[in-house]
């Protein structure tokens, strides 16, 4: 079962409006087109790297 955008706002007590649903929906379908297929990606060429570097943040 899949539960829809407006069911799990409803379910944390944001009711949407029509016109905001829509910009949601739209959202999550742009986010959704970005992620593409990952499930299928070698690991291997997904690498990311955190550094913490004390002081605060820096760009390189």
């Amino acid at each position: 079962m899949t539960l829809s955008i407006k069911d799990a706002l409803a379910a944390r007590g944001v009711p949407p409006s029509a016109e905001e649903l829509v910009k949601i929906e739209a959202k999550w379908a742009e986010i959704v087109a970005l992620k593409g297929d990952l499930d299928n990606i070698a690991i291997d060429d997904a690498d990311i790297s955190v550094r913490n570097i004390p002081g605060g943040d820096h760009l390189v």
